[in-house]
């Protein structure tokens, strides 16, 4: 069974992720170029979050597989590109195709996962631009993913539908013997 996170442990998620990216901001701006500190906050936020994913999946998600692929795609593009527009983005699909397939159950609810993420994205940037906070912009970001968990499934999964089924059942053979009385009867 799914272990889906409640809105309440997103915001959690939120908070903690926005105050350890401001505090390894602020300490690896004293060492690095302010744009190489991003660049290693981006990659370990990604990671922890991907880590929170996974270890929130159903065990039969491919989960260190899907661990090792975004470890593989973010080493490449760190790798091949110094733009940090290129990582931020890179990470923010990442996370959408982890979260996607972990949580989603179809390309709908996919796409609506792909459209709380661009949003959130998007009020990141404003919130960065408008205040220049990592804590704020972060915040805002993961604030926004918290709610992936209140995108409905494309079929609503009802716990008592195989009771509906075995009602159902009975119905029919009940209905069945009905009418081969009436058959022979006649």
């Amino acid at each position: 069974m799914k272990k889906v996170p409640s809105f309440a442990e997103g915001v959690l998620v939120a908070f903690l992720a926005a105050a350890m990216g401001a505090v390894m901001f602020g300490g690896a701006t004293l060492m690095v170029p302010a744009e190489v500190a991003a660049a290693w906050v981006l990659m370990a936020l990604g990671l922890g979050y991907v880590l929170y994913l996974v270890g929130r999946a159903h065990p039969s998600a491919g989960r260190s597989s899907m661990l090792l692929l975004w470890l593989i795609v973010t080493g490449a593009v760190w790798s091949l590109s110094s733009d940090l527009r290129i990582l931020a983005v890179s990470q923010l699909m990442g996370l959408w195709l982890v979260r996607s397939l972990c949580f989603q159950c179809g390309p709908i609810a996919a796409l609506m996962d792909l459209g709380l993420m661009l949003i959130g994205a998007l009020a990141a940037l404003w919130v960065t631009m408008r205040t220049g906070s990592p804590f704020l912009a972060i915040w805002t970001l993961f604030l926004v993913q918290a709610l992936f968990v209140s995108i409905p499934p494309l079929t609503k999964q009802n716990p008592s539908s195989a009771s509906h089924s075995a009602d159902f059942d009975r119905a029919e053979r009940t209905a069945e013997r009905a009418l081969r009385r009436l058959s022979r009867s006649e």
